[in-house]
């Protein structure tokens, strides 16, 4: 290769590398969206049996992360601030909001959660998070 084509070759390579790790950087920096479950289980045996792990392993494996988990057989309390608080929280953060509309999209899980609502009642919603 002649010299005079390397210098410009290798520049726009640069430029290209550079292109890419910028957008992975925009990429990382997206806030996580955090959502919230309140759930009132009306028969917990069943639903810790039939609905509860199969459940945790479809949020897992959509990429979403328990972060805290309260109340009624969740092994740790509900703290009351204001008002009443619910009888069982779960948060979990997700990459984003997308992410949680698939898992809830799936199929797997929307036949999974018609067993759910025979043992619970769900009131759930997203927080999208501030970036740092």
């Amino acid at each position: 290769m002649k010299p005079q084509y390397i210098v410009p070759l290798a520049v726009a390579a640069g430029f290209g590398l550079g292109v890419v790790a910028v957008e992975d950087l925009h990429a990382q920096a997206k806030p996580p969206v955090y959502y919230i479950s309140e759930i009132d289980v009306t028969n917990p045996v069943a639903y810790a049996r039939e609905y509860l792990p199969k459940a945790q392993a479809l949020i897992k494996a959509a990429g979403g992360r328990y972060l805290a988990a309260g109340g009624a057989a969740a092994g740790a309390n509900v703290i009351p601030i204001e008002g009443e608080p619910p009888k069982r929280v779960v948060v979990q953060v997700w990459d984003s909001i997308e992410k949680i509309h698939a898992w809830r999209a799936n199929p797997e899980y929307k036949e999974l959660r018609k067993t759910g609502d025979k043992y619970a009642k769900f009131r759930s919603f997203a927080v999208e998070g501030s970036a740092q």
